[in-house]
Protein backbone atom coordinates (compact mmCIF):
# COMPACT_ATOMS: atom_id res chain seq x y z
CA UNK A 1 0.00 0.00 0.00
CA UNK A 2 1.28 3.27 -1.12
CA UNK A 3 -0.42 6.68 -0.06
CA UNK A 4 1.25 9.75 0.87
CA UNK A 5 -0.37 13.65 1.77
CA UNK A 6 -0.20 14.59 -1.64
CA UNK A 7 -2.56 11.99 -2.09
CA UNK A 8 -5.20 13.36 0.17
CA UNK A 9 -4.91 11.35 3.18
CA UNK A 10 -3.17 13.06 5.52
CA UNK A 11 -4.43 11.83 9.39
CA UNK A 12 -3.33 8.68 10.59
CA UNK A 13 -5.22 7.45 13.90
CA UNK A 14 -1.46 5.90 15.53
CA UNK A 15 -2.43 3.24 18.00
CA UNK A 16 0.14 1.79 20.46
CA UNK A 17 -0.08 -1.66 21.57
CA UNK A 18 1.50 -3.29 24.86
CA UNK A 19 0.97 -6.93 26.13
CA UNK A 20 -2.41 -7.24 24.36
CA UNK A 21 -4.12 -3.79 25.06
CA UNK A 22 -4.18 -0.78 23.34
CA UNK A 23 -1.37 1.83 25.61
CA UNK A 24 -2.39 5.12 23.61
CA UNK A 25 -3.91 6.14 20.79
CA UNK A 26 -3.59 9.47 19.20
CA UNK A 27 -4.01 11.47 15.69
CA UNK A 28 -1.18 12.10 13.77
CA UNK A 29 -0.12 14.13 10.21
CA UNK A 30 0.60 11.64 7.64
CA UNK A 31 4.10 13.09 6.26
CA UNK A 32 4.96 9.84 3.97
CA UNK A 33 4.09 6.31 2.83
CA UNK A 34 6.12 4.36 0.61
CA UNK A 35 4.78 1.03 1.61
CA UNK A 36 7.48 0.22 3.65
CA UNK A 37 8.12 3.23 5.95
CA UNK A 38 5.47 5.24 7.33
CA UNK A 39 6.11 9.02 8.75
CA UNK A 40 3.89 11.14 10.79
CA UNK A 41 3.65 14.35 13.09
CA UNK A 42 1.99 14.44 16.07
CA UNK A 43 2.56 16.69 19.29
CA UNK A 44 2.91 15.02 22.37
CA UNK A 45 -0.14 12.70 23.36
CA UNK A 46 0.88 12.20 27.17
CA UNK A 47 -0.86 13.30 29.84
CA UNK A 48 1.08 16.11 31.28
CA UNK A 49 4.68 16.22 31.91
CA UNK A 50 6.72 13.03 31.80
CA UNK A 51 10.31 13.34 33.33
CA UNK A 52 12.61 10.30 32.08
CA UNK A 53 15.25 11.64 34.17
CA UNK A 54 17.44 12.50 30.57
CA UNK A 55 14.91 14.11 28.87
CA UNK A 56 11.57 15.84 29.42
CA UNK A 57 8.55 15.25 26.99
CA UNK A 58 5.70 17.89 27.80
CA UNK A 59 2.95 19.78 26.43
CA UNK A 60 4.07 21.61 23.48
CA UNK A 61 6.82 18.92 22.56
CA UNK A 62 6.23 17.61 18.48
CA UNK A 63 7.13 13.79 17.20
CA UNK A 64 8.20 13.06 13.83
CA UNK A 65 7.76 9.59 13.91
CA UNK A 66 8.97 6.44 11.59
CA UNK A 67 7.74 3.30 11.35
CA UNK A 68 8.48 0.26 9.15
CA UNK A 69 6.46 -2.48 7.95
CA UNK A 70 9.77 -4.94 7.83
CA UNK A 71 12.13 -3.67 10.76
CA UNK A 72 11.56 -4.21 15.01
CA UNK A 73 11.53 -0.43 15.88
CA UNK A 74 10.24 2.94 15.35
CA UNK A 75 12.18 6.15 15.74
CA UNK A 76 10.79 9.00 16.86
CA UNK A 77 12.61 12.52 16.86
CA UNK A 78 11.79 14.29 19.60
CA UNK A 79 11.72 18.47 19.23
CA UNK A 80 10.31 21.08 21.87
CA UNK A 81 7.62 24.14 21.58
CA UNK A 82 10.31 26.04 19.85
CA UNK A 83 11.55 23.36 17.33
CA UNK A 84 14.75 22.36 19.38
CA UNK A 85 15.84 19.23 19.07
CA UNK A 86 15.49 17.20 21.91
CA UNK A 87 16.94 13.64 20.43
CA UNK A 88 15.23 10.43 19.25
CA UNK A 89 13.33 7.55 21.50
CA UNK A 90 13.58 4.60 19.62
CA UNK A 91 11.13 2.04 20.68
CA UNK A 92 11.54 -1.57 19.79
CA UNK A 93 8.26 -2.82 18.14
CA UNK A 94 7.31 -5.52 15.89
CA UNK A 95 6.37 -4.01 12.05
CA UNK A 96 3.78 -2.01 11.82
CA UNK A 97 0.61 -2.43 10.15
CA UNK A 98 -1.40 -0.08 8.42
CA UNK A 99 -5.00 -0.46 7.80
CA UNK A 100 -6.78 2.06 6.06
CA UNK A 101 -5.99 5.64 8.27
CA UNK A 102 -5.16 3.11 11.52
CA UNK A 103 -1.18 2.16 12.07
CA UNK A 104 -0.77 -0.33 14.82
CA UNK A 105 2.78 -0.58 16.53
CA UNK A 106 2.98 -3.54 19.24
CA UNK A 107 5.74 -2.04 21.82
CA UNK A 108 7.80 -5.19 22.80
CA UNK A 109 9.33 -3.10 25.83
CA UNK A 110 13.01 -2.30 24.97
CA UNK A 111 13.82 1.41 24.03
CA UNK A 112 16.89 3.14 23.15
CA UNK A 113 17.34 7.23 23.71
CA UNK A 114 19.76 9.32 21.93
CA UNK A 115 20.39 13.19 22.92
CA UNK A 116 20.66 15.21 20.28
CA UNK A 117 24.18 15.86 20.83
CA UNK A 118 25.47 12.29 20.25
CA UNK A 119 26.49 12.55 24.09
CA UNK A 120 24.25 9.84 25.54
CA UNK A 121 23.01 6.59 23.83
CA UNK A 122 20.89 4.75 26.97
CA UNK A 123 19.38 1.33 26.24
CA UNK A 124 15.65 1.33 28.62
CA UNK A 125 13.47 -0.68 29.97
CA UNK A 126 15.74 -4.09 29.56
CA UNK A 127 14.16 -5.06 32.99
CA UNK A 128 10.92 -4.97 31.74
CA UNK A 129 11.21 -6.88 28.67
CA UNK A 130 13.00 -9.50 30.92
CA UNK A 131 9.77 -9.61 32.91
CA UNK A 132 7.37 -9.53 29.70
CA UNK A 133 7.83 -13.06 29.18
CA UNK A 134 8.46 -12.49 25.66
CA UNK A 135 11.37 -15.16 25.33
CA UNK A 136 9.17 -17.89 26.72
CA UNK A 137 5.93 -17.19 24.80
CA UNK A 138 7.32 -15.91 20.98
CA UNK A 139 11.52 -16.60 21.34
CA UNK A 140 11.53 -15.52 17.60
CA UNK A 141 10.21 -12.51 18.44
CA UNK A 142 12.52 -11.80 21.27
CA UNK A 143 14.93 -12.07 19.56
CA UNK A 144 14.12 -9.73 16.55
CA UNK A 145 13.44 -7.37 19.56
CA UNK A 146 16.90 -7.65 21.14
CA UNK A 147 18.67 -7.58 17.47
CA UNK A 148 16.78 -4.40 16.25
CA UNK A 149 18.43 -3.09 19.97
CA UNK A 150 21.62 -3.95 19.11
CA UNK A 151 21.24 -2.63 15.77
CA UNK A 152 20.11 0.94 16.98
CA UNK A 153 22.78 0.93 18.90
CA UNK A 154 25.78 0.59 16.73
CA UNK A 155 24.34 2.83 14.49
CA UNK A 156 23.69 5.60 16.98
CA UNK A 157 26.89 5.14 18.32
CA UNK A 158 28.48 5.27 14.46
CA UNK A 159 26.66 8.12 14.41
CA UNK A 160 28.03 9.41 17.43
CA UNK A 161 31.47 8.71 16.99
CA UNK A 162 31.22 10.73 13.46
CA UNK A 163 29.16 13.57 15.25
CA UNK A 164 30.48 17.34 15.88
CA UNK A 165 28.43 17.55 19.10
CA UNK A 166 30.21 20.69 20.26
CA UNK A 167 28.45 22.56 17.84
CA UNK A 168 25.13 21.82 18.36
CA UNK A 169 26.11 22.44 22.53
CA UNK A 170 27.77 26.03 21.70
CA UNK A 171 25.75 27.10 18.62
CA UNK A 172 22.37 25.34 18.60
CA UNK A 173 21.18 24.17 15.63
CA UNK A 174 21.30 26.35 12.64
CA UNK A 175 17.62 26.67 11.90
CA UNK A 176 15.80 25.30 14.88
CA UNK A 177 13.04 23.71 12.77
CA UNK A 178 15.42 21.72 10.74
CA UNK A 179 18.28 19.31 12.14
CA UNK A 180 21.76 20.00 11.21
CA UNK A 181 22.87 18.68 7.79
CA UNK A 182 24.77 16.04 9.73
CA UNK A 183 22.28 14.96 12.01
CA UNK A 184 19.40 14.53 9.45
CA UNK A 185 22.32 12.15 7.13
CA UNK A 186 23.08 9.93 9.77
CA UNK A 187 20.54 9.28 12.18
CA UNK A 188 17.80 7.84 12.26
CA UNK A 189 18.50 5.50 9.71
CA UNK A 190 15.43 6.09 7.15
CA UNK A 191 16.20 4.08 4.35
CA UNK A 192 13.34 1.66 2.87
Amino acid sequence: MSANWAEGTSVLEIVLVKAGRTKIRYESELLHDDGTRITVRAPWAGAGTRDFGFVRFEPGDVFTEHYWRDRWYAVKEVRDAEGVLKGWYCDITRPATRTGTELVVEDLDLDLWVSADAGRILRLDEDEFEASGLRDRDPEAASAALTALNDLEALAGAWAAGHDSSRLRHTGTPNHHEPAANTRRAFPPLGP
